[in-house]
């Protein structure tokens, strides 16, 4: 049997017998480096390639940012901010808890973060006024999808390491409009729905929060993404050195101006964010050995002539690649999906002469949708877990909003300014 082939027979028995993704990687990678004779210290020497790269250091620091404006009560602030904005009627409550999110993207960069910090706020609020459960868990979940499209976003990071022609200031920048995008798109069918089950009535008698007063509640935590995204703009730190920034910040406004952290919170930060940032950092250790050796092997060049080789144009090879990950993006995790696909998709990209930051943003948008699509779903698995609903109680609803998110994506595939003028406006490109 030739190692390549071995080398994806294993990797999808190991990955369906439910061995974890990164050990399935791992032990696939291991397994056809020694049998191809390619030398089994590869392997070590890959894994400790695949980490040893200063933007991944961004990865941890975002992580532990994302902890601490969290455990901050960062989120109930803004919360009452947009409440005082746009009301307590049918479909606000689903609003807001969009626009939360995405403000949050602006400090965190992982989306399952994103979900619990927006949803241990406006998940109970949402069924106290009469949102079904499912519907309240659907729309966290997609909420959370928009922090990995909207800087500084992980994905993006991790885009950047393996494609170093498209720089992370220019991913953050291309990635801002699409995530507003989408969260707009996201709003059409959540507030359409309440308003067609008239979800969200029972709150319509109560006032509103001062505006003034929730605005200078919320004022700290709506200058964190002005100063990650604007330190970086003006040169004063690049991004791994804004990830260390947004640390200290948040630490300052929890500890200074809140005063709602302990140090005994800080501690159980440290060690949560550790854990999170291990596993998706032992995920790209892992496939890097993976990666390494079907590219030895001769696999990727190939596949990717024979892909651009069945025709019809850039376009439909384009849907094409968008059909085949939405079907991966149901089993993989984005940061697998990147790790395992990029070797193949970006010669491909470049065959066409496609900008690989707009490339990027449009994959990354992709893994967005996944992350609230079943069954794989991270985002939808941590609503769910937090609502005490399955995930086959949301698909009513959720389907309309990858429907939603996905008319987005078309959008910035049909239209690759609304990607790049940012970028190329302030002198990213």
């Amino acid at each position: 049997m030739h190692p390549a082939l071995l080398l994806f027979i294993c990797f999808v028995i190991l990955l369906f017998g439910g061995v974890p993704i990164a050990a399935a990687l791992g032990l696939a990678g291991t397994v056809a480096i020694f049998y191809g004779d390619l030398g089994i210290m590869a392997v070590p020497t890959n894994v400790y390639a695949g980490i040893a790269k200063y933007p991944l250091l961004a990865i941890p620091m975002f992580i532990l940012a994302g902890a601490v404006f969290d455990k901050s009560g960062v989120a109930l602030r803004l919360v009452r901010f947009a409440m005082s904005i746009v009301g307590q009627g049918r479909g606000s409550l689903a609003a807001i808890t969009i626009i939360v999110a995405m403000i949050i993207g602006g400090i965190s960069g992982s989306g399952p973060a994103c979900t619990a910090a927006v949803g241990g706020v406006m998940l109970a609020a949402m069924t106290r006024a009469g949102y079904p459960r499912p519907f309240s868990a659907s729309v966290a979940a997609a909420a959370g999808s928009t922090d990995i499209l909207i800087p500084p976003s992980v994905a993006f990071v991790i885009y950047s390491v393996l494609v170093p022609s498209a720089t992370v200031p220019a991913l953050f920048a291309a990635g801002l409009v699409p995530g507003i995008l989408a969260g707009l798109a996201l709003m059409v069918p959540a507030i359409w729905m309440s308003i067609r089950n008239n979800w969200g009535g029972l709150r319509d008698d109560e006032p509103k929060p001062e505006v003034w007063q929730s605005f200078k509640e919320a004022f700290w935590a709506l200058m964190a993404p002005v100063i990650i995204l604007g330190g970086m703009r003006t040169g004063l730190f690049t991004p791994t050195e804004a990830a260390v920034m947004a640390v200290v910040y948040g630490l300052f406004v929890g500890l200074v101006i809140y005063k709602s952290l302990t140090w005994r919170g800080i501690c159980d930060m440290l060690v949560e964010s550790a854990e999170t940032s291990a596993v998706i950092l032992i995920v790209v250790g892992l496939a890097s050995v993976f990666a390494w050796a079907s590219s030895t092997m001769g696999i990727i060049d190939p596949v990717a002539r024979t892909i651009v080789a069945i025709g019809g144009g850039q376009y439909a090879v384009l849907a094409m690649l968008i059909f085949f990950l939405i079907i991966i993006g149901m089993f993989l995790d984005g940061v697998s999906t990147f790790l395992i696909l990029l070797p193949i998709l970006v010669p491909i990209a470049q065959s066409y002469h496609w900008d690989l930051v707009w490339f990027g943003v449009i994959l990354t948008m992709k893994i967005a949708i996944g992350q609230f699509s079943p069954p794989m779903a991270v985002n939808l698995m941590v609503s769910c877990r937090m609502t005490g609903v399955t995930m086959e109680s949301t698909v009513p609803y959720v389907i309309w909003l990858i429907i939603s998110m996905f008319i987005s994506l078309t959008l910035v595939i049909a239209f690759p300014g609304l990607a790049l003028w940012v970028p190329k406006t302030f002198g990213f490109m």
